[in-house]
C-alpha cells in the first residue's frame, strides 16, 4: 500500500491559526488542509448552526412543489410517497410520510420491489397509485431520468414531484416540480445533498410557509443523519450541519424504530461511523433480503410496541444478508485467478443473490484493487452492481459501454446496470477497454492518505478533545490520520483476539513517550516488531475505556518497517 502525505501548508499560516485559536500545531495543520484557515471559518466549522442552512426556496422548483403539496392537502387528495429501497430512499420516504401525516391523513408509502420492479420509478408503482386513487406522487432518491414513467403517470392524471440528487440526463421528466440541485439552472448553493436531504429541504420549505421555526424539524434529523452516513456524501456545508444535529437527535431522542436498532449496538453515544457500519446495514437488509417497506414501517412506527417485531425481523434479515454475502464473496473470489492480467473485474453467476452483489463488489476490491462489476441473473437479463477505486469515475466507464446495456445509473464510485445475457462477453471487453483508456496507473495501487507527521509527545488530552470537536467525520472531513516514525516495541506488544489475528501494541518513539495501540488483522508483524526493529505507523486517535479508566490509544491503520 502506498502512503500519501497530504500537502503541508506553509509554516507561517499554521503558526498564525495556531495562535489565533489556541490549538496544537497538528490541529492547525489539519484545519488549513481542509480549507479552514481563519477564525471565522473555524467558528463556523466547530459550531455548526441550523440557522446557517440555506433558504430552501433557492432550489429550482421548490415554490411549485410547495404549492402543489398544499393544494393536495387543502383538497384532501391522496398522496403517495415513493422512494428507492436503500437507506437513503427508505429514510427519505419515512421522513416525508411522517411529516405530511401531520398535515393530512391521506398519505401512503411505496417502495418498489428490488427484484420484480428494480431501481427507480416503476410502472407497477404508478399503477398501484392509480388503483388507489392517488393524484400526487412524491418521488424521492430516484426519478430524475424517469421520462416515460412520469408521462405514464400524467396519462393517469397523477402529478409527480421529483426529489432526486443524482446527475440528470440531457432531458428532464415533465413533472410538476423537480428538486435536484444538480439540474441545469438550479442556483442552490449546496449541490451534495443526499436524497433524504432533498426531502428535508422540501419539508423545511413547507414548515417555513406555515411560519414554523427550523427547530420544529429536529425530530426528522435522525433520519437525515442516517441517510447522510449511508450514502457517503461529503461531510461539508449543509451535510455537516444536518449530520451534527441529526446525531444529537439520535443520541437524545431517536424515533422508536431507530432507538431499537441503536440498543443493539450497545453504544453509549453514536458516532457517524456507527450509522455507516451498524445501523445502515440493518436498514438496507430489508430491501436486500425481503422488501424495503419493512424499513419504512420500522422508521414510521409511532411507538416501541409496534416497532419491536419489525426490528426483530430486520435483525434476522441482516444476519441472513451477512451469511449470503460471505458465501457469494468466496464464490466470486474463486473466479478471480483468471483475471489477474486485467485492470477491471467482471464476475457473474446466475444464482447469486441480487440484493448483495453491491456488497460483494466492494469486498472484491479489498482483495483485487480495480473497478469491479458483479452480475447475477434476473429473469431473462443480467443485473449487477459496479464499484470503483479511489479517484476513478466508474460511471463514465459504464456510460462508454452503454450500447451493451439495457439501462444503467449511478455516480462516480458506484453504479447499477442491466443487460441482455448475450451481451456479457462484449460488455466485459468494452468495460476493460473503457477502464484502460481512463484509469491512471496510480489509481490501480491501494493508497492511504495521512494528514501530518507528529511525535507521541504531541498526543495530549487537549489534542484529542479538539479532534473530537471536528466530528462528524466522513468524506472531505475524514478522521485525521497521523504518521509517526522511529516507533519501537517497549516489550508489551502481543497478539490478541479469538483467532489471534490482532496486535495489541505497547510502543514508544523518539520523543520518549509511550502509548498503547490496537492493530486489527496485523498479527503477522509480531516477530519483526519483537526483533526490536524500528517501524512507522499510520493511525487515528481513540479513547479506550477499561475498568472505568479512560486512556488515549492509537488505532493503527498501517504499519511498515524502516528500511
Amino acid at each position: 500500500m502506498k502512503w500519501i502525505n497530504n500537502e503541508a501548508p506553509p509554516t507561517e499560516r499554521v503558526l498564525q491559526l495556531e495562535q489565533k485559536l489556541g490549538i496544537p500545531t497538528a490541529v492547525a495543520t489539519v484545519l488549513i488542509q481542509r480549507g479552514i484557515s481563519s477564525f471565522d471559518l473555524a467558528k463556523t466549522f466547530f459550531r455548526p448552526s441550523l440557522d446557517a442552512l440555506h433558504d430552501p426556496f433557492l432550489m429550482l422548483g421548490m415554490s411549485e412543489a410547495v404549492a402543489r403539496v398544499f393544494s393536495a392537502v387543502t383538497h384532501n387528495e391522496k398522496i403517495m410517497i415513493y422512494g428507492d429501497y436503500d437507506v437513503d430512499g427508505t429514510t427519505a420516504v419515512a421522513l416525508m410520510a411522517s411529516y405530511l401525516q401531520t398535515l393530512t391523513s391521506e398519505v401512503a408509502t411505496y417502495i418498489p420491489d428490488r427484484y420484480s420492479e428494480g431501481y427507480g420509478l416503476s410502472s407497477t408503482g404508478i399503477q398501484f397509485a392509480h388503483d388507489n386513487e392517488i393524484t400526487l406522487l412524491i418521488v424521492l432518491d430516484c426519478g430524475i431520468k424517469a421520462m416515460e414513467q412520469v408521462e405514464e403517470a400524467k396519462a393517469l392524471e397523477i402529478d409527480c414531484i421529483i426529489c432526486d440528487h443524482h446527475l440528470p440526463g440531457e432531458e428532464l421528466p415533465k413533472a410538476v416540480a423537480i428538486l435536484d440541485p444538480k439540474q441545469e439552472g438550479c442556483s442552490y448553493p449546496f449541490k451534495e445533498l443526499c436524497g433524504c436531504g432533498i426531502g428535508f429541504k422540501l419539508i423545511q420549505a413547507l414548515a417555513l410557509e406555515q411560519g414554523h421555526d427550523i427547530t420544529s424539524l429536529m425530530p426528522y434529523l435522525d433520519l437525515v443523519a442516517t441517510a447522510i452516513a449511508a450514502d457517503i456524501v461529503p461531510l461539508t456545508g449543509e451535510n455537516r450541519i444536518l449530520a451534527h444535529y441529526g446525531l444529537e437527535q439520535l443520541n437524545t431522542a431517536p424515533r422508536p424504530g431507530l432507538e431499537l436498532l441503536i440498543q443493539n449496538t450497545k453504544k453509549k453515544r453514536l458516532q457517524l461511523s456507527d450509522l455507516v457500519f451498524i445501523i445502515a446495514p440493518r436498514i438496507n437488509a430489508a430491501g436486500r433480503m425481503q422488501h424495503g417497506h419493512y424499513a419504512v414501517d420500522l422508521l414510521c412506527s409511532p411507538d416501541k410496541d409496534s416497532a419491536l417485531p419489525l426490528a426483530r425481523a430486520i435483525e434476522l434479515m441482516n444476519s441472513e444478508r451477512r451469511l449470503t454475502d460471505e458465501k457469494i464473496t468466496q464464490e466470486a473470489l474463486e473466479q478471480m485467478p483468471d483475471l489477474n492480467t486485467e485492470v477491471s473485474t467482471v464476475v457473474m453467476q446466475e444464482n447469486w443473490h441480487k440484493g448483495v452483489v453491491g456488497i460483494v463488489a466492494s469486498r472484491l476490491i479489498e482483495s483485487h484493487y480495480r473497478p469491479t462489476v458483479v452480475l447475477t441473473a434476473s429473469e431473462d437479463t443480467l443485473v449487477g452492481s459496479v464499484r470503483s477505486v479511489r479517484g476513478f469515475d466508474v460511471y463514465e466507464a459504464i456510460k462508454a459501454c452503454s450500447e451493451h446495456l439495457i439501462q444503467f445509473g449511478g455516480h462516480k464510485y458506484a453504479a447499477g446496470l442491466t443487460m441482455e445475457k448475450t451481451n456479457l462477453v462484449p460488455f466485459r471487453e468494452a468495460f476493460e477497454a473503457a477502464v484502460i483508456e481512463r484509469i491512471l496507473p496510480e489509481q490501480l495501487e491501494p493508497s492511504m492518505i495521512y494528514d501530518t507527521s507528529i511525535v507521541f509527545k504531541e498526543i495530549t488530552p487537549k489534542l484529542y478533545r479538539i479532534l473530537q470537536q471536528m466530528a462528524p467525520f466522513g468524506p472531505q472531513n475524514m478522521r485525521p490520520v497521523f504518521h509517526t516514525r522511529g516507533v519501537k516495541d517497549t516489550g508489551g506488544t502481543k497478539v490478541v483476539g479469538k483467532d489471534q489475528t490482532h496486535l495489541k501494541l505497547e510502543v514508544t518513539d523518539f520523543s520518549g513517550v509511550s502509548f498503547s495501540g490496537i492493530g486489527f488483522g496485523m498479527a503477522t508483524h509480531i516477530s519483526q516488531i519483537k526483533s526490536q526493529g524500528s517501524f512507522e505507523l499510520l493511525y487515528t486517535l481513540d479513547e479506550n475505556e477499561y475498568n472505568g479508566q479512560k486512556n488515549l490509544q492509537l488505532k493503527v491503520k498501517a504499519l511498515r518497517f524502516t528500511q
